[in-house]
């Protein structure tokens, strides 16, 4: 374990002494042949909230959770922890404190799917055999395929990500050390863990600047392998209108694909020029990895479409060819913004299908609309909250313009959301705030 999650976990030990006496058992403590109602493969936002439904709804040890590491972390708090205003410790609890203590912890890693067999292998060799399965594995982030970049990471501190529990203390380091120059920031041509994220840290970096002082010496740049800021184009507007005012410059159609720390040069490709590239110089990085399905998943041709994510339905994210498997969150290849308030959105309809199906009765009519949210953090006070559905239609919450920037919504963001993570959605309460938009938009709202 590296010598950081060491850190974390005693901080998240002291956080969970009520957890202790939970009889969580280990891998080694196994058969290696296990038989469960439910297989959660994954213990991320999805796979916590789901097997919280289930697990005592089944009773105890029904529900098997598969997962490898020790640490959960709130990730949507690591915008806030590389602008200073929150530390790794506060996104962090022990592993053992967020899963549900009627379920079974096989603290282990998914080695190979088997949908036809219904089991799944381990990197340990234990076989799990399972009735009904939640796939929850996440994504994965591929900084190795940006030349490089991993050395850079590694070498230079004026070059940060805020993807990683690894490196993102390095950003607000690298703010407090930045003496001038060009700061560049990159969205590359994979999906992403909230689309919104790569931006939210360059806003957050140029007030930054403007406090103490050193903003005219400053070029910021916004690089991003898309052709527009943000996908929904309420919100869209209303950014561009930001980097307007504040000088930010906007790239479309470039992507990162080299970095030459040495120099101090990124390589971008022009993707409407395929082989052409520009280099740029710079004084602060901040970079995006590319991300995929985690390889395990996107290697199961059986599961997976031609893109390597996991193939449901969008409607309640049923596998399209093995009907006891569902899928939640960012494997998976609905066509939405993958957030937690995705995840959310999810629960309530999976649990409803996935619940008919254990039964043997037929599909509810419960719908997922592809509803999901990005606190598009602008600033240490200020955010736009985008919320949307599949079509790239506003589905707001608050009877207000959420595309305006407020502290409000800031607020929301900094001190509201991470209790309403851990206490209400890990613990399977939180189904997104769908029924608050009703009763705030008077029974009028989606």
């Amino acid at each position: 374990m590296k010598s950081l999650d060491r850190c974390i976990l005693h901080v998240c030990r002291l956080n969970a002494l009520s957890v202790q006496s939970r009889s969580f058992a280990s891998t080694s403590e196994l058969r290696k042949n296990i038989k469960c109602d439910l297989l959660v493969v994954g213990g991320g936002a999805g796979g916590c909230a789901m097997a919280a439904k289930f697990a005592s709804k089944l009773g105890k040890n029904k529900v098997v959770i598969v997962e490898p590491k020790d640490v959960h972390y709130y990730q949507p708090m690591f915008t806030l922890i590389g602008g200073g205003m929150k530390t790794l410790a506060q996104s962090a609890r022990s592993m053992g404190s967020v899963l549900p203590s009627k379920a079974q912890w096989v603290k282990d890693e998914v080695a190979q799917f088997s949908p036809k067999l219904n089991s799944v292998t381990t990197k340990n060799g234990d076989t799990i055999e399972y009735n009904f399965m939640l796939v929850a594995v996440g994504l994965q982030l591929n900084y190795n395929k940006v030349k490089g970049l991993e050395d850079a990471l590694a070498k230079d501190p004026r070059v940060c990500s805020n993807f990683s529990a690894q490196y993102v203390d390095k950003t607000f380091k690298a703010l407090q050390n930045f003496q001038g120059g060009p700061a560049i920031f990159t969205f590359p041509n994979t999906p992403v863990k909230c689309a919104g994220a790569p931006q939210k840290v360059m806003y957050i970096t140029e007030e930054y600047l403007r406090k103490v002082g050193k903003r005219d010496i400053s070029d910021i740049k916004y690089c991003t392998s898309l052709g527009v800021i943000f996908g929904v184009k309420k919100y869209a507007a209303a950014l561009l209108e930001v980097c307007k005012k504040r000088g930010i410059e906007v790239n479309l159609r470039q992507n990162l694909v080299e970095v030459k720390h040495e120099t101090s040069e990124a390589v971008f490709e022009y993707l409407d020029k395929p082989g052409e590239t520009i280099t740029l110089k710079y004084s602060l990085l901040h970079a995006t990895p590319p991300m995929s399905a985690p390889d395990v998943l996107s290697k199961c041709s059986d599961l997976t479409d031609k893109s390597g994510f996991l193939d449901v339905s969008k409607t309640n994210l049923q596998h399209v060819r093995f009907p006891n498997v569902f899928g939640i969150g960012d494997c998976t290849n609905v066509p939405t913004s993958k957030t937690a308030a995705a995840v959310a959105g999810q629960c309530g309809v999976i649990k409803q299908h996935l619940a008919a199906v254990m039964a043997g009765k037929p599909l509810p009519s419960a719908e997922y609309d592809g509803y999901t949210s990005c606190p598009l953090v602008t600033g240490y006070s200020s955010c736009i909250l985008a919320e949307f559905d599949y079509d790239g239609q506003p589905l707001e919450t608050f009877p207000f313009d959420q595309g305006k920037e407020r502290w409000t919504t800031f607020f929301m963001k900094k001190a509201i959301m991470p209790d309403l993570y851990w206490h209400g959605m890990l613990n399977g309460y939180w189904e997104g705030p769908k029924i608050f938009r009703k009763i705030l938009h008077f029974g009028m709202g989606k």
